[in-house]
């Protein structure tokens, strides 16, 4: 740090007595200095000094003067108790007064509110304000300070102690020093670093300390002992620097951790105030006689360098490494200035006023950015130069070198014949580096460190400013004093060239032809003897490692980024491919190593080549170069043809032509061409009459024009060239049946592939007749009979069918599939019998009846249970195996088909609001269907709408107490809103009916005569003889009929045989008889009758209230005794036996359904046949009955 002074001024009044200087404060621009200077104000250009204006208004001596920082407005307060408000064009606007003499001023930073402080009390005053809050104090006031955000006010009392308080003025925190009234607080301010964490105040007493506090009172670290009186002090902006000045007629800087860095500048008398210019290295002291000095502060660069190992000074106790590759930083905080630094491989030098310190690092590690404390040498050196070596520490002054080792012992001195200006250690072993030493009067020395002896390397006339040696130490480079730079070879001391305009030079480390050097803003890359590459660059050229240049701009350090391009070409140029590579790799473009990997292909250097496109990560080439070294080691040497395939990766198809013609290989061309769809140059090279190359070239010809969406070309000359499959194929793809046709017929019968495909194309087109031909042609009856199914052509399938029976299968599956889907399922049924597939007729049923159940159409849901029950019968006739199976599923179908029919009739009650049926129908259906879900509910039937239609309709036929059940039953079921009320109302009303039954409306048993009720837990039977009761499927009253069975021995055709004989005629009674007493006449012959008839009396022949059912078994005389007409038998196939059934009513009419055995009333099955052309349950059309 150097001081020099600008200006000085002495302020005397006009008897020329000196008036000294208390306070002084710059405008917050800068340009204005104002000073307190006995009794008047003095304004002055900080530019030279000159007096701008004398502010005259205090009548005694003035002591203090600030200014606001808005620069709008400053203040000034006397000994004569008043302040002054000065605006910025230096006009008094306000003047105040206190009680006492104002001792100091200070303006808020933020509020711009003025704090007066005087001898008793200080005050608050603000532009928005009239008058001015005073506030009282036990004790002199020497100083005051705001803190940065305007929120306190620090004030030091001359009694020693420190009272820190509000903008507002209350006391927030009080700090009593140790020295007390014998150390008065003389000068305190707040740090202006925004950057740090917390607010820092600094402060000096007349106890010769300087100590630091935090806001809350709280002392940061000790105090530090300044050995004078200190009278001022004043931070720099930034907050890094105190000025302080005291006693000791001495302005001196200290770092912001007090640590004293120098005297800015020696006075004849005790500085009474200082001040920091804004944002700007100037210092202004003021003295007890009068002077005023202004002082600019230059902080010089204290730095080294070493490869990319950058150290520098910073805040002057401070010791910054830099890593200038990976920019990694630390620091090293020595707490004492910094005078010197030098670096070398891991050591670190550090010279301060008193020791040098010597740093190493804690590895090895290239990387490694960690140092510690190696060695201390406790002594004071004058020196120059620094330079730091393995194990010695070299001090330069003037003509002298001298070598330290760590342990302060002087091992070796050399005294150079002029002075020496640059030092640069250029390495070696451990103790043994070596130096070069640039010398004023034009020589440059080599000295070693164990050797006494310097080594001329070479002598030039002008003086040496800077020099650098090269990698491979062979040449040298010299900026002299004329500012150009000289290359010389070390061992010739030849020179080898000159460039003017240069202020430092660095040679590449890792290329040893190539130097930098900077000078008018420029920097000069040269590479070999090549012409010199500029570009901008502010600076001085210190490194250059690879593409990086480590450049010092003003105080920074900066690594720039160079691109090699410019010296890469140059000896591209030259086809120096490995120098060029060398280059490439301290750093260029992906396009400059493109051209690189180009160049070097091109001139058949495939091992430069190779790594250059390693680099750009190019497969293509590095495959091509791959297959030329293979080729090579097969023994290929034709360097024509390499190129040419170069030519050909490079587009310049032209010139690789003609060098594969050249070379003998025209087909190579061909290739090329043809893969091109360069078909006109492709021409040039088939060989004559050769029916091959023709042939190739059109099939390719025609993949393009397929490629490029042509494909009718295509076709074409896919044709042309024998590629059938491939034409077929497009057109096929495009539909254009006709030409596929031409196609089909002018193929030969043998070409089945080609057949084969145009046949599918037909399919997919939907021209059958096309296909047929085709298939037809083929001889292929298989796919021709598949396509007769596939475009439901069944006519003739069957036909074809007929001549090939093999193909059944594949005809009547598909056909009775698709009567399934199309609603014929009893031809569907058959199909499928005569394919022998009658399980799939099966699953198609169950699913059509899965489908009704969930569409509610229950009806059909009941027709489809029919239709499956009898296939299941069918099937258990066919296949002994699934007999059971099918039996069993046979009972199933059959009760869910009644189910279904049935609930078809409830359903529409409920949902519908007209019904065709009678009560007394409704009511014997919901009875049936109660009594059937006994055991399970078939899917989608509601109980709900059973008991609800139930209980309607027993209301209606006077069955109240069934209809009372009914309505109960409801309450516990889950009930739809629709029924709601109208369930609760019938559950109260049906409560006003009798609790009992019609006895018209209890069924009875014809069997055992017995009345049954109309709830029965058994079910559709009798509860006393458990016989099933017999039900017209209409009206579903119980039919007068009682089922039979046969006799063990005689079997179904017998039976039927024994039935249809006419039954013998009895003898006639005479009822009238005669004897020798009386004569009678008998009036009951019917009953006579009755008894004598075999079947009826079987009727009874079963346990009374037995569980089991005992059906009534018939023998060979019952059957022929019965008369047919009273007799109904339902003729069930195989397996299942007839069933027969006697009418115990003969007059009852009743008509039996010859399809589904159902049984109903004449009348009421005649009607329904009439109106639905059908039997209502199994629908058989009315010409079959």
């Amino acid at each position: 740090m150097r001081a020099v002074p600008v200006w000085v001024d002495k302020v005397h009044d006009r008897d020329k007595v000196e008036q000294c200087i208390y306070d002084l404060c710059f405008r917050p621009d800068g340009s204005q200095l104002i000073v307190a200077a006995g009794n008047r104000v003095l304004v002055y250009d900080t530019t030279d000094g000159t007096l701008i204006q004398p502010l005259k208004g205090h009548k005694d001596t003035v002591y203090c003067v600030g200014y606001a920082k808005d620069g709008k407005r400053f203040a000034s307060g006397s000994a004569d108790k008043s302040v002054i408000i000065w605006t910025s064009k230096l006009e008094g606007i306000l003047k105040y007064t206190h009680n006492d003499a104002i001792q100091c001023i200070g303006f808020n930073p933020i509020t711009h509110q003025l704090a007066s402080c005087a001898c008793s009390d200080f005050g608050l005053w603000s532009l928005e304000q009239k008058s001015v809050s005073k506030h009282k104090i036990h004790s002199r006031i020497t100083c005051c300070s705001w803190t940065n955000d305007g929120q306190y006010i620090a004030l030091g009392l001359y009694i020693g102690t420190i009272s820190i308080r509000t903008k507002n003025g209350e006391e927030k925190v009080k700090i009593e020093r140790p020295g007390g009234g014998l150390s008065p607080i003389w000068s305190l301010q707040w740090n202006p670093s925004k950057e740090e964490t917390q607010e820092v105040l600094a402060v000096c007493d007349w106890g010769q300390k300087l100590s630091f506090y935090q806001v809350n009172g709280k002392q940061i670290g000790k105090d530090r002992s300044l050995e004078f009186d200190p009278c001022c002090m004043s931070y720099t902006m930034m907050g890094e620097y105190l000025v302080i000045g005291g006693a000791n007629k001495q302005a001196s800087l200290y770092t912001k951790e007090a640590t004293n860095l120098g005297v800015i500048g020696e006075q004849n008398s005790w500085v009474w105030c200082c001040k920091v210019k804004p944002d700007q290295n100037y210092v202004v002291v003021g003295c007890q006689d009068g002077t005023i000095s202004y002082y600019q502060l230059i902080f010089s660069t204290v730095h080294g360098l070493y490869k990319e190992r950058y150290a520098y000074r910073e805040q002057m106790t401070h010791v910054i490494i830099q890593h200038l590759l990976t920019d990694q930083k630390v620091k090293i905080n020595c707490k004492d200035l910094v005078k010197k630094i030098a670096i070398y491989k891991n050591r670190l030098a550090v010279q301060f006023p008193e020791k040098i310190i010597i740093y190493e690092l804690y590895t090895d590690d290239s990387s490694d950015m960690h140092y510690r404390v190696k060695e201390r040498i406790n002594r004071k050196f004058e020196c120059n130069l620094l330079v730091v070596c393995c194990n010695h520490i070299i001090l330069c002054q003037e003509k002298r070198l001298t070598s330290y080792n760590f342990q302060e012992v002087k091992e070796r001195e050399w005294v150079m014949e002029s002075l020496i200006r640059y030092i640069k250690v250029t390495g070696g072993p451990a103790g043994r580096e070596g130096l070069l030493v640039g010398l004023k009067n034009g020589q440059i020395m080599k000295i070693f460190s164990d050797n006494p002896f310097p080594i001329l390397i070479l002598k030039q006339q002008t003086s040496v400013r800077c020099l650098d040696l090269s990698a491979s130490r062979t040449k040298i480079a010299v900026v002299d004093e004329h500012n150009t730079c000289l290359v010389y070879d070390v061992n010739s001391k030849e020179l080898l060239y000159q460039e003017p305009n240069a202020n430092s030079v660095a040679w590449n480390t890792q290329c040893d032809d190539m130097l930098c050097f900077s000078g008018n803003g420029l920097l000069n890359i040269k590479a070999s003897n090549f012409p010199v590459h500029q570009q901008k660059l502010q600076g001085f050229v210190v490194g250059f490692c690879g593409s990086k240049i480590f450049c010092l701009h003003v105080y920074a350090m900066v690594a720039v980024e160079v691109p090699q391009s410019a010296p890469m070409y140059q000896y591209l140029e030259r086809k120096q491919f490995k120098d060029a590579y060398r280059v490439a790799c301290m750093g260029v473009t992906d396009k400059n190593w493109q051209s690189l990997a180009h160049e070097a292909i091109e001139s058949l250097d495939f091992v430069t080549a190779k790594r250059a496109f390693i680099r750009t990560r190019d497969l293509r080439y590095l495959e091509l170069i791959h297959n030329i070294e293979e080729r090579r080691r097969r023994g290929e040497y034709d360097d024509q043809l390499f190129l040419a395939d170069i030519y050909a990766y490079q587009g310049k198809f032209s010139e690789a032509a003609k060098l594969y013609k050249r070379a003998g290989q025209p087909q190579r061309a061909l290739n090329m061409y043809t893969d091109l769809r360069m078909f006109e140059h492709a021409k040039d090279y088939i060989g004559a009459g050769d029916p091959q190359d023709k042939k190739m070239l059109i099939s390719k010809q025609a993949d393009w024009a397929k490629n490029i969406n042509e494909p009718r070309a295509a076709a074409d000359m896919y044709l042309s060239a024998g590629e059938h499959l491939k034409a077929i194929e497009i057109i096929g793809d495009h539909g254009w049946g006709d030409m596929l046709i031409d196609v089909a017929r002018k193929l030969d019968k043998a070409e089945r592939e080609a057949l084969n495909k145009c046949a599918k194309y037909f399919k997919k087109m939907e021209q059958y007749a096309y296909a047929a031909e085709t298939y037809t042609k083929m001889g292929d009856t298989k796919q021709l009979t598949l396509l007769h199914v596939e475009s439901r052509n069944w006519e003739a399938a069957f036909n074809l069918v007929e001549r090939h029976s093999e193909y059944k299968d594949d005809v009547y599956v598909p056909y009775a599939q698709w009567l399934a889907e199309n609603d014929r399922f009893e031809e569907a049924q058959k199909a499928f019998h005569k394919a022998g597939r009658q399980s799939d007729a099966v699953k198609v049923l169950e699913q059509l009846t899965h489908n009704a159940v969930m569409e509610n159409r229950f009806n059909d849901a009941g027709y489809y249970y029919w239709m499956l029950s009898m296939q299941c019968l069918e099937i258990a006739g066919a296949d002994e195996k699934k007999k059971d199976e099918m039996l069993s599923k046979f009972h199933d179908f059959q009760r869910r088909a009644e189910i279904y029919n049935v609930y078809h009739n409830i359903q529409r009650y409920t949902d519908e609001p007209f019904t065709s049926h009678l009560p007394d129908a409704l009511f014997n259906m919901s009875r049936f269907l109660l009594h059937a879900m006994i055991k399970d509910i078939p899917i989608g039937v509601s109980k709900v709408n059973t008991l609800y239609a139930l209980a309607k309709q027993s209301r209606t036929t006077g069955a109240f107490k069934l209809a009372r059940y009914a309505f109960e039953k409801l309450q516990s079921l889950r009930i739809p809103p629709r029924f709601q009320e109208s369930i609760d109302l019938g559950s109260v009303t049906i409560r006003s009916k009798p609790f009992h039954d019609g006895e018209d409306s209890l069924p009875m048993c014809y069997r055992c005569s017995t009345t049954n009720p109309l709830l029965n837990n058994l079910g559709n039977q009798c509860i006393n003889c458990a016989q099933p009761f017999v039900y017209s499927f209409s009206t579903f009253d119980v039919l007068p009929l009682v089922e039979f069975v046969l006799e063990d021995g005689i079997t179904d055709e017998v039976a039927v045989q024994l039935i249809e004989m006419v039954a013998p005629k009895k003898q006639a009674r005479s009822q009238y008889r005669e004897d020798t007493n009386t004569q009678t006449l008998r009036m009951d012959d019917f009953n006579d009758d009755i008894n004598d008839d075999p079947f009826t009396q079987r009727l009874m022949s079963f346990e009374q209230g037995g569980s089991d059912f005992q059906p009534v078994v018939v023998s060979r005389s019952v059957l022929e005794s019965m008369d047919r007409s009273h007799v109904i038998v339902k003729r069930w196939p195989q397996p299942l036996k007839y069933q027969y059934f006697k009418s115990l009513m003969p007059d009852v009419s009743i008509t039996k359904c010859d399809s589904c055995q159902q049984l109903y009333h004449t009348d009421d099955y005649e009607l329904l046949v009439l109106q639905k052309n059908y039997c209502p349950f199994c629908r058989k059309q009315t010409a079959d009955h």
